[in-house]
């Protein structure tokens, strides 16, 4: 799964809208639009905070893992 599915993915699983998750990582609406578009892609900064945010490592939401295990 690609990081753009990956973000959409979780993000929809815990029920958060674009603004939400935005707000919870410091970062705007519109950028995280982008990055479920594949329009552009999150810092590292940002994937650490959305590894703490969705209890996820790194390699999962970089699509170098298929499953958590």
């Amino acid at each position: 799964m690609k990081l753009a599915d990956t973000i959409k993915y979780l993000r929809t699983v815990r029920g958060e809208s674009q603004a939400k998750l935005a707000s919870q990582l410091g970062v705007s609406q519109s950028a995280v639009a982008k990055w479920e578009l594949g329009r552009s892609e999150p810092s590292a900064g940002a994937i650490v905070k959305m590894c703490r945010h969705f209890h996820k490592s790194a390699d999962y939401l970089l699509g170098l893992r298929e499953s958590e295990f």
